[in-house]
Parts: C-alpha cells; sequence; structure tokens
C-alpha cells in the first residue's frame, strides 16, 4: 500500500501555526513559549517548514507531526530536536538518539507529557553548548 505525503511549503511561521490541528497547534506554540522564556534573547525562524531556534548557531527545533520529514512521521508528537544533542548531558536518558549522530530529540504527545523543570534545564544546557562553541571559535579565530 502506497502512502501519500501531503507536500507542505509554508511562507512564515503564522502559516505553518494556522496549518496545524488545534491540539497539535497549542503543544507547539506552549513549547514555543517556553523556549522563549528559557533562553534569552532566542531568535526563532521558519527553516524545512518548522519553526528553529538559534543564538549564535541552531539550538533547538520544533517538528509537528502533521509536517512530514520526508517519509517520516512523528505520528501524532510533537517532536523537540537538539542540534548539538550528542554533546548534552544526559544522565536522565530524555534524548531519543534512534542511531542519529548528532541531533537528539524528545516527543511529546501533549502538555501533560512536558516536565518543564526537565525541559527547562535541557533548553540551558543547549544554551550553554551554543556559548562555548562561540567562545572556542571567536578564540581560535583571533590565535
Amino acid at each position: 500500500m502506497s502512502v501519500k505525503f501531503q507536500e507542505v511549503n509554508f511562507q512564515d511561521l503564522e502559516e505553518l501555526y494556522e496549518f496545524l490541528p488545534p491540539g497539535e497547534r497549542n503543544l507547539v506554540r506552549y513549547l514555543r513559549e517556553m523556549i522563549i522564556d528559557t533562553i534569552p534573547l532566542v531568535k526563532e525562524k521558519l527553516s524545512w517548514n518548522v519553526p528553529f531556534f538559534s543564538r549564535r548557531n541552531t539550538i533547538c527545533f520544533l517538528w509537528p507531526a502533521s509536517v512530514p520529514w520526508g517519509k517520516v512521521r512523528n505520528h501524532g508528537a510533537v517532536r523537540l530536536g537538539f542540534a548539538k544533542g550528542y554533546m548534552m548531558r544526559d544522565e536522565l536518558g530524555y534524548l531519543e538518539k534512534e542511531g542519529r549522530r548528532q541531533v537528539y530529540c524528545h516527543d511529546f504527545s501533549s502538555p501533560k507529557d512536558i516536565d518543564e523543570a526537565v525541559l527547562r534545564t535541557y533548553l540551558m544546557e543547549a544554551l550553554r553548548i551554543d556559548e562555548e562553541h562561540f567562545l572556542l571559535r571567536k578564540a581560535a579565530i583571533q590565535e
């Protein structure tokens, strides 16, 4: 049986949010607000049809299940991906690696799945890595 995947190409973040089913939209907006509240001066942009967040470099992204990633589907979840997940401390085993070498993720099916204290800790860890990489590159350039 052949599955047809929806082709999407959003012009901006608002168009993405309008496209999402209400439950998924609410979850994306909730996670988005946590990211914005936790990471000072974070920048948000639409990339690959989903929101990406950065300071110096990409820190994380939100990938709603309704937005296809090739033939991959999150099966009703919203995926929070950390661009440098492989560098993050993960004593809790919170991040899903799924055979990936760099980007590690965590999937949420509803706001009830979110432990805000844990998530904020991981967001701050991702910010720390972003800042350290920036300072290391800056020092290397100055040498």
